[in-house]
């Protein structure tokens, strides 16, 4: 029987200690590998973005894949890329934990448009804000003193 799914996630997560070390000139090269890792896990990427200190992707999951392995796979890969070619002098690694936010597919487009604008976005709303704001949109339960601990 064919598998006929919608899992749309945003997952976002930071630099280690919310590091602002995720440079505009080096971001693209980066995304473009976690773009072609999530090609290999047929998974669809609809966009990535970030900032200096985190970054957002919007995909739609494979049912055969495993969101926390997915997730694992793709800081794994992302920290071989960056040390490697030694994109980032003061990158310490990535934060233990993440978010996945999941959505109806109708509400895709706007996602897209809220990912692409993050520059613009954190000029007004500082990360923790953010990432509160997705908990509580989202009903998840949190003690804020654990939330960004690493």
């Amino acid at each position: 029987m064919s598998r006929y799914t919608s899992n749309l996630h945003q997952i976002v997560y930071s630099t280690k200690y919310r590091t602002p070390c995720l440079h505009k000139e080096m971001r693209t090269k980066m995304f473009k590998a976690i773009w072609g890792l999530l090609q290999n896990k047929k998974c669809h990427l609809y966009r990535i973005n970030g900032v200096e200190d985190h970054i957002h992707i919007l995909l739609n999951v494979h049912p055969t894949i495993a969101l926390s392995n997915l997730v694992k796979d793709i800081k794994l890969a992302s920290t071989d890329l960056i040390k490697s070619e030694n994109l980032i002098t003061n990158f310490s690694g990535w934060q233990i934990g993440y978010g996945s936010f999941t959505y109806n597919i109708k509400e895709k487009n706007r996602l897209i448009e809220y990912i692409k604008n993050q520059e613009e976005h954190h000029k007004k709303v500082s990360f923790k804000e953010e990432y509160i704001t997705l908990l509580k949109e989202h009903n998840i339960e949190f003690e804020e003193k654990y939330l960004f601990e690493d």
